[in-house]
């Protein structure tokens, strides 16, 4: 093997050894489960064997979507960012762009095939079904290369990566999708496919070349005349009345125009679908239901660029000094952020509250919209609808800031296992949810323990989230980070939105078959508080290491 690409092999096995000892656990789990479960007693129905099929399906998408990340370099790259997602460290290397092209992606090539394979021969499938073996795996290879190639490309304006990499590779699955519902056979497959290979490599040496030779297209300047007509208008003063200020004014232009502006970009493509499903309400619903989960979804690809202390620090996980020497104290830093993603929220909301009305009114399906609106007024009632919806509302709202902020108290660490280690634990947690929820769907025993043991489950997270917030609240005294008038109103506005929260749980679900203990339990686990309230912390001890 060639000197570099040794280089670039210990890059990719040192970084992320932790991760391929989980690979190897979960193909270890399947191995095991094929030697317990023959596949003959499984059949390709709505019993326990299609639901099993589903659970292996669900640890393969999660490992697919890491392997996906680590050879593309997304757990250190912005992915809406202008700049290349390639890692900066590897342009040190004395060695070609075409190394430093071809070696990742065959790497990546390799991993991608031995994952759908190894799962194609250890885990277990309903018999009956007629599963292919190359065309998927080659799927898999040309979804890399092409996912590669696009985040590896630097562009002209943030956010643009991740609209074209969507729309090329929600392309490349509608063809996936269209071979499996049509049986298409595995010539007709590796014909399509096998060309998207050399492509996306071309593609691929192009973007590499540009990034290390520091090539980043700026496009701002075609709103350059919008910004001289702002310039004219009157402003009102030239300055900042505090540090905190300009900090809420400094993330903004950082990182808060992001969230909006990829939900602008990707939520017309989605709500165009509409004008299609004009005589299916069952799709009207399902494109709606799309568009609401999109800020959450945007914001969790951008979360990890917020807790970043500065994007052009895209190797390291400590705070430079430009940050670390500002006049502000750590909360401050961190209170900025949290201000920053609660307008960068609302924004992306305002956007599809105002979308949503007229692309239904536009395509013709708001009668829809209105008639199922009517059926939950017969059934329940107009007050409990309208909180039903607003409920559900708010609910995406909260999900979307919590997403944006949720992963400060990891990111601001400055400690990279800290990082590393919660993706591993992430990954691992998905890994086996399938597999325990097809134990607990399986054993009626099970989910009448469960059932019975509830109260004691949240009381018990109840217990470790309050524990946790009250060793982190006596932490940020004893550093000084948060003043007692501080901690006390925080505490006071937390306590406010669970009494809040619970009192419409209480009047929503009024009926003596749930006790209004567990509605209480439910609203104390559902208000953020432990995480972050340890993102001060996290910030000073990354800070003043």
């Amino acid at each position: 093997m060639p000197s570099a690409a040794r280089a670039i092999a210990w890059e990719f096995r040192q970084r992320h050894r932790w991760g391929l000892v989980a690979l190897a656990g979960y193909f270890l789990v399947l191995a095991t489960i094929k030697l317990l479960i023959p596949e003959s007693s499984l059949t390709f129905n709505m019993d326990s064997g299609e639901r099993f099929a589903v659970v292996v399906m669900v640890p393969l998408t999660v490992t697919f979507l890491y392997v996906l990340t680590v050879f593309t370099f997304g757990l250190s790259g912005d992915v809406a960012g202008r700049q290349s997602m390639y890692a900066t460290r590897m342009f040190t290397l004395p060695v070609s762009t075409t190394a430093l092209t071809l070696w990742p992606m065959l790497f990546g090539a390799v991993a991608m095939a031995i994952l759908w394979l190894a799962t194609r021969v250890l885990a277990v499938w309903p018999s009956g079904f007629d599963i292919p073996v190359i065309w998927p795996a080659l799927a898999a290879v040309s979804l890399l290369a092409w996912t590669q190639a696009l985040t590896w490309m630097p562009y002209g304006l943030p956010g643009i990566r991740l609209i074209v990499a969507v729309l090329c590779l929600a392309a490349l699955e509608t063809v996936v999708l269209l071979a499996i519902h049509f049986k298409a056979g595995e010539p007709t497959m590796v014909a399509i496919l096998a060309p998207q290979v050399p492509l996306a490599y071309l593609v691929a040496r192009f973007a590499v070349a540009r990034a290390r030779r520091g090539e980043v297209p700026d496009w701002r300047g075609m709103f350059a005349r919008s910004g001289e007509i702002t310039n004219v208008l009157p402003r009102p003063r030239d300055h900042f009345a505090s540090p905190g200020r300009a900090q809420v004014w400094f993330e903004w232009r950082r990182h808060g125009r992001s969230l909006p502006a990829l939900v602008a970009l990707l939520l017309p493509f989605e709500l165009a679908l509409l004008w299609l499903a004009k005589d299916a309400p069952a799709f009207v619903f399902e494109i709606l239901f799309l568009a609401l989960i999109t800020p959450p979804f945007m914001a969790a690809c951008t979360a990890w660029t917020v807790s970043q202390p500065t994007p052009q620090v895209r190797d390291s996980y400590g705070v430079p000094p430009f940050i670390a020497t500002r006049p502000l104290t750590s909360a401050e830093l961190i209170a900025a952020k949290l201000k920053m993603a609660m307008w960068s929220t609302l924004a992306a909301w305002l956007v599809v509250l105002v979308a949503m009305p007229l692309a239904l009114e536009w395509s013709g399906t708001w009668s829809v919209v209105t008639e199922r609106a009517r059926r939950m007024h017969d059934a329940i009632g107009t007050p409990r609808a309208a909180t039903v919806v607003l409920l559900i509302l708010a609910g995406f709202i909260v999900a979307t800031w919590k997403q944006l902020v949720q992963s400060l108290h990891i990111g601001l660490s400055g400690r990279e296992w800290i990082v590393k280690g919660s993706v591993l634990l992430t990954l691992t947690l998905l890994i086996l949810l399938g597999p325990i929820v097809e134990w607990i769907i399986d054993s009626p025993s099970v989910q009448r323990a469960l059932w019975n043991a509830l109260p004691l489950i949240l009381a018990g997270l109840v217990g470790l989230k309050v524990s946790a917030a009250a060793w982190i609240a006596t932490r940020l005294d004893r550093s000084r980070l948060l003043g007692d008038r501080a901690l006390v109103l925080g505490a006071a506005c937390w306590l406010v939105a669970v009494l809040a929260l619970y009192g419409v749980l209480v009047w929503f679900f009024s009926t003596p078959f749930v006790a209004h203990y567990l509605l209480a339990l439910i609203a104390i686990l559902a208000v953020p508080l432990a995480r972050i309230s340890a993102a001060p912390l996290a910030l000073a001890w990354n800070r003043h290491r």
